[in-house]
Order: C-alpha cells, then sequence, then structure tokens
C-alpha cells in the first residue's frame, strides 16, 4: 500500500533508515533477489536524489 500523501516523506525516512540499518548488520548477507532488485532501485533513486540536491534544498528552506 502506498503511503498518504501528508506523511509520504516522513514513512520513507523512516523505512530507509532501517534498510540502512539492514545493510550494516548481518541481514545483508540474507537479502533474497525481490531484496537486491530493490536495493538495486534505492541505488538508483539515491543518485537522482543527490543529483536534484540543490532544488531539493530550495524546497526544504522555502517551507522552513
Amino acid at each position: 500500500m502506498a503511503n498518504m500523501s501528508y506523511c509520504r516523506f516522513e514513512n520513507t525516512a523512516r523505512d530507509l533508515a532501517d534498510c540502512v540499518q539492514a545493510l550494516n548488520t548481518i541481514e545483508r548477507y540474507e537479502l533474497s533477489s525481490y531484496e537486491i532488485d530493490g536495493l538495486k532501485d534505492i541505488l538508483d533513486l539515491a543518485e537522482r536524489i543527490v543529483e536534484d540536491r540543490e532544488y531539493i534544498q530550495g524546497i526544504i528552506e522555502n517551507n522552513d
């Protein structure tokens, strides 16, 4: 189920933190092929976020 728009980023940040923790523990050796595919997608999306850093920072600053 997709996140509701009002908490999309909050929920995603929490889930992403959980993924980072899993990658830094023994769990990284227990990833299924579906999880590896998802990890590849996350890496691609993270690269896009870094590329758009200035734009995203502008959004954050305009909403503070």
